[in-house]
């Protein structure tokens, strides 16, 4: 018994998950502003995204665009937790009609990881971050654009899909 029991013990120390690692993000504390980063933090994030520095900038769309790390202003984006596990994401707007047509804009979430910062979802348009919640508790988002009836994406475990149309929170028909 006493044998069983050691076996036991060891194999459930072995199968156990290491200590929670280092995120970007511990310590950081939701609302947060894109302004209380560090440039070495926002430096980080831009990266993960896909963007180049040029100069003082960051670039996007093989440097025809501006970069930039959303601020609450932008459709309530910015730093906030998208998916209800207590680590915020990171939302960055890359901005240029000469990339993204009338709509001009276009987002990227990047997620933190224990080794860093991850791209995780990106998209041409405006995100609006809606109270609804797709699998694993992303939110579903409102992406804008030209005219009056906008898409809603939500995730399904493997991808955002468009789930319906909507303009104010109606639905709509495009």
């Amino acid at each position: 018994m006493r044998i069983l029991l050691t076996l036991a013990l060891v194999a459930a120390s072995i199968a156990a998950p290491p200590a929670s690692a280092a995120y970007p993000t511990d310590g950081w504390t939701l609302p947060m502003k894109a302004a209380k980063l560090t440039p070495a933090q926002k430096d980080a994030i831009m990266r993960a995204a896909g963007f180049a520095r040029a100069g003082g900038q960051w670039k996007g769309c093989d440097g025809l665009s501006d970069a930039s790390i959303a601020d609450d202003g932008v459709a309530g984006a910015a730093i906030r937790d998208l998916n209800g596990d207590g680590r915020p994401e990171v939302i960055v707007m890359d901005e240029g009609s000469a990339c993204y047509g009338n709509t001009g804009f276009h987002f990227t979430i990047v997620t933190p990881t224990p080794t860093g910062w991850k791209r995780w979802y990106d998209e041409t348009g405006i995100p609006n971050f809606l109270a609804t919640k797709g699998v694993g508790g992303w939110a579903d988002i409102e992406v804008g654009g030209p005219g009056f009836c906008f898409p809603v994406q939500r995730w399904n475990g493997r991808q955002y899909v468009v789930v319906r149309q909507q303009y104010e929170g109606k639905p709509c028909r495009r």
